[in-house]
């Protein structure tokens, strides 16, 4: 028997919604449709700011944060970060899928994957949680999950370990997004140039940009502009604190003689960054909002009420083939590769 493609089977409350916006969702991984995947677990990749909230709210404690991790998944039947609205993506195996389901996606029973839709959205029960790696905000899990017919997946490439694939893939809806956006000749922000998609997306900027275009990277953190600096990308580093607007909008339009910029996207994973970005590009211009930190009421009620004339972009997390580009975007640069390695091994 098929449930519906997109999961609405599974959705206890409110009735009427899709998996993602639900409050709870049933993860009984016993009873599997037809057109379900169940998938064996083995590593969570949490969104960037929603770990970031969760180590905000209970600390800097490994332990505590795989409490969180539970009590949400526990409450909710997936992994879906009440605070921020987020979730991630896992890596795990294909343990049951249907021969209509295996020709659709692509896979087979017994391969490793990842999915390429949002844990907010899937049915996932934790059996146990072995390991969180503060760092590269990944969860090693012993856990069953499920993927809709409407999910998306991506084989784990043989030339990469798990880890790096996952935290690529992870954000591989942005750089492909970046190139769709950037023109040659424009000038470009990145916030959050330092972490990986921020990387990613800096990368295929100055590409797209060219020569006769700029890309300027904003930091949090002084500790991170040799990491900037070896990859190349950036034509400048700028040390600014993202959520202060005012001081964001001084330094880009200092940086730009007054011109602002054509196209800002924001990768951060700490809320209150809109207006900054928003200041800081031209009329006309771009934002695209990667971040799943941003508040799209205060991005549009702030834009209004400065009377900005942009286009803001929501940061779509799938785009076709984007999870092809994102791998050769890292291959193609040995020290893009190099950088995602010390991070993610």
């Amino acid at each position: 028997m098929n449930g519906c493609p997109y999961g609405v089977h599974r959705v206890i409350e409110p009735t009427g919604v899709l998996p993602q916006p639900a409050w709870k969702i049933s993860n009984d991984m016993e009873k599997i449709y037809d057109n379900e995947v169940l998938i064996d677990v083995s590593v969570l990749n949490i969104d960037s700011a929603s770990f970031r909230q969760i180590k905000e709210e209970v600390g800097n404690d490994e332990e505590k944060v795989a409490e969180k991790i539970l009590s949400v998944v526990n409450e909710r039947g997936k992994m879906h970060n009440p605070v921020t609205g987020s979730g991630g993506m896992l890596l795990g195996k294909i343990a049951r899928i249907s021969p209509e389901m295996s020709e659709k996606h692509g896979v087979k029973a017994g391969d490793k994957i990842c999915t390429l839709v949002s844990l907010s959205l899937t049915p996932l029960k934790i059996e146990k949680i072995h390991k969180v790696h503060l760092e590269k905000e990944q969860v090693e899990v012993t856990a069953k999950a499920i993927m809709f017919e409407s999910g998306v997946c991506a084989k784990l490439p043989e030339d990469m370990s798990e880890t790096l694939a996952l935290s690529i893939l992870d954000v591989a809806g942005a750089p492909i997004q970046t190139a769709r956006m950037v023109k040659p000749g424009d000038t470009v922000m990145i916030l959050g140039a330092s972490g990986k998609s921020g990387m990613l997306c800096a990368y295929v900027a100055k590409k797209m940009a060219g020569v006769t275009g700029k890309v300027i990277g904003l930091i949090r953190r002084e500790s991170k502009r040799a990491e900037v600096e070896k990859l190349g990308a950036c034509d400048s580093i700028l040390l600014v604190d993202a959520t202060d607007a005012i001081n964001v909008y001084s330094a880009i339009e200092k940086e730009t003689k007054g011109k602002l910029c054509d196209v800002v996207i924001n990768v951060v994973n700490s809320p209150n960054t809109e207006m900054g970005c928003i200041l800081a590009t031209k009329e006309r211009g771009m934002v695209y909002f990667f971040s799943m930190a941003t508040s799209f009421t205060k991005a549009a009620l702030g834009a209004e009420g400065v009377g900005k004339d942009i286009d803001m972009i929501v940061g779509n997390g799938y785009a076709k083939d984007h999870a092809l580009y994102a791998l050769e975007t890292v291959r193609e640069n040995p020290v893009l590769l190099e950088l995602f390695k010390e991070r993610y091994i």
